[in-house]
């Protein structure tokens, strides 16, 4: 039972997870921690920074930690992955055709600009829901966000932002 109900939670997340991984985060949050209460926040503030320095979206690298991590398998993990991939495929596919033939259209354009604005909302709703106790214990935690803020503003190499965080929560922490 527990593998139907991951295939259908990433395959929700993959239909309505509009406007990529870091807008999903919310939608993940919603349906793994607060609806089916299988991580906790904290556990999934560290999912997504382990997502954030492995390769790949970070909605497929969460997908396929999460199936490892609910059912303790690589069945789990594979079918959690393959569950938020299909719904982008699928989409993608028929959107490219539909796109190409009416790019120029004023409505296909009008709709294209009106989503631009909800693609940030959803990734700063997503980043607010990051903002937990949790996450953030102490005066040290905050100051890592606002340098690695700070760096992200000023175009810095985002594995340089990532290595000088982990290096100085190193330093800090132990």
């Amino acid at each position: 039972m527990i593998y139907l109900q991951l295939l259908l939670s990433y395959l929700k997340i993959g239909f309505f997870g509009f406007g990529g991984g870091y807008a999903m985060l919310s939608l993940i949050q919603n349906e793994i921690v607060v609806q089916r209460g299988w991580l906790t926040s904290e556990q999934l503030t560290d999912i997504i920074a382990i997502s954030q320095v492995t390769p790949g979206p970070i909605a497929i690298n969460s997908a396929t930690y999460v199936g490892y991590a609910v059912t303790g398998t690589v069945w789990g993990a594979a079918l959690a992955t393959l569950a938020a991939c299909i719904p982008s495929l699928t989409l993608m596919l028929a959107a490219t055709k539909f796109y190409l033939r009416l790019r120029a259209n004023r409505y296909v354009s009008g709709a294209m600009e009106g989503m631009k604005p909800m693609m940030i909302g959803m990734i700063m709703a997503a980043a607010l829901l990051l903002l937990t106790p949790e996450t953030f214990i102490d005066w040290k935690s905050w100051a890592i966000l606002a340098a690695a803020f700070l760096a992200s503003f000023k175009k810095m190499n985002p594995i340089l932002i990532i290595v000088l965080s982990a290096v100085a929560g190193l330093l800090l922490y132990l």
